[in-house]
């Protein structure tokens, strides 16, 4: 369809021209501008999907040119993303294949979401999860982020049952809920008010800020399976899939 358009503008051209090349449009004259602005106005008349094809390439154009910033973002930040000294693992932490995933504690979504990763953490023994405190629905969730790193800081074998008894809890979470949860895993109340004011507790979730400026993640849950970002709490199901294909070709998507 675009061959005919083009077909048929040269020919207008050639019609309206006579001249053995042209250069550029201001080489036009007035009358000729005129008559090609008339046949382009015509051809989309009669044809009007040529608007709407040039707009879905257009859409594709763009989102492929996002897709890759997204994965050569995730390339440039490897480091910080899979191996930072800060983030809290669940599952085997040698484990060949990892899923990350940007939370917080007070997302509707990814306490919905928790269901998925207990379910990856029972049924796939090579996979790790690698939780990135990103509190950013309000101050509860900064407070709540902030007790979650000192207790990863503190006792990392005991961030599992905190996370999940946190993350499970129903209503709004904050620092004084994290701190239950945190005192009901085995650790003591008073170090994690302590450890949860120190400077690496705030770097923790400045990195996971930083990270998701970069990744231009905006919402929880969002999640980073190889090269590839995943938005949304898309179910165990599309997770796994990802993960079966990091087992088949070493990409989330094959």
């Amino acid at each position: 369809m675009f061959a005919h358009f083009r077909k048929v503008l040269s020919a207008t051209l050639v019609a309206a021209t006579l001249l053995p090349s042209v250069a550029s449009a201001e080489d036009f004259t007035a009358s000729q501008k005129a008559a090609i602005g008339d046949v382009v106005k015509a051809y989309l008349m009669d044809h009007p999907e040529v608007i709407a094809d040039a707009l879905q390439a257009l859409d594709a154009r763009n989102k492929a040119s996002e897709e890759q910033g997204r994965t050569d973002a995730i390339q440039a930040n490897r480091e910080a993303i899979f191996s930072s000294p800060y983030q809290a693992t669940l599952g085997d932490p040698n484990a060949k294949i990892a899923l990350v995933e940007f939370f917080d504690y007070n997302c509707g979504f990814c306490k919905k979401a928790l269901a998925d990763t207990r379910a990856i953490l029972d049924k796939e023994k090579d996979v790790k999860i690698i939780l990135k405190e990103f509190p950013i629905l309000s101050e509860g969730s900064v407070e709540a982020a902030k007790v979650a790193a000192a207790v990863n800081i503190l006792d990392p074998k005991a961030y599992e049952a905190f996370h999940f008894d946190l993350l499970g809890t129903r209503g709004q979470a904050d620092g004084d809920r994290a701190l239950a949860s945190a005192v009901k895993a085995g650790l003591d109340e008073a170090k994690v008010k302590e450890m949860a004011a120190k400077p690496e507790v705030a770097a923790a979730i400045n990195q996971s800020y930083d990270l998701a400026h970069k990744l231009a993640i905006n919402g929880t849950p969002a999640y980073i399976v190889g090269d590839e970002l995943v938005f949304g709490a898309v179910g165990f199901s599309e997770l796994n899939r990802k993960i079966e294909a990091m087992r088949a070709c070493g990409k989330a998507t094959c």
